[in-house]
């Protein structure tokens, strides 16, 4: 039934000319070559730091409007975008004021990496504009392992969310969609390590 489901998602097309914009903008400022010690504990050669574009107005207006044009073509009514801290916040805040310009406002929501210390104790900041059942996204911008991807899906379940799909700017080809897709989520990206090594 997973598999039928995954296969069921449609694929999502995005503006041409604004995605090769963005990735120039991501060799530009975002790959290194060098030996780097990954998030999931992996040694790579090479590394995409997607902050600086993110962060960048140029690239912020690009990563809000191509990931609001995925979300538009998600096969389910889509209520928020967010994900793990601190990589997904400027993506998440993108679409959700592209939505905004564009008459489709969208939530943002942040998973934090430890629960609130005081107050409500949450894992979730934005839970207040949701109600409980609502079916969000989850955008990473490299994913490596899946790992923080999942993590950020079993936060938003535990605040009382689902999760229809996971977005993400850079699938590195090292496990990641294949971890996510055994958990039953489909996983959307913009790019694949194969646009920036060539080997």
């Amino acid at each position: 039934m997973k598999d039928k489901k995954l296969a069921d998602m449609p694929i999502l097309n995005v503006n041409s000319e604004q995605k090769e914009r963005l990735l120039q903008l991501l060799k530009t400022k975002s790959y290194r070559e060098g030996t780097f010690t990954l998030a999931s504990g992996k040694t790579s050669d090479f590394y995409i730091d997607c902050r600086p574009v993110a962060l960048d107005a140029e690239g912020a207006y690009l990563i809000g409007k191509l990931f609001h044009q995925m979300v538009e073509q998600l096969n389910f009514e889509v209520k928020g975008v967010g994900g793990m801290t601190l990589g997904a916040d400027p993506l998440a805040t993108a679409v959700s004021m592209i939505s905004f310009i564009e008459s489709d406002p969208i939530p943002a929501y942040i998973i934090r990496k430890e629960a609130k210390g005081h107050g409500t104790m949450q894992w979730m900041e934005g839970r207040a504009n949701f109600k409980d059942g609502d079916t969000v996204v989850v955008v990473e911008d490299v994913v490596t392992t899946g790992g923080s991807s999942l993590k950020a899906v079993e936060r938003v379940r535990e605040s009382g969310l689902e999760v229809g799909a996971i977005l993400a700017l850079v699938d590195r080809l090292e496990g990641g969609r294949e971890a996510v897709e055994a958990a039953g989520l489909p996983l959307h990206v913009l790019f694949t390590r194969n646009d920036f090594v060539k080997k």
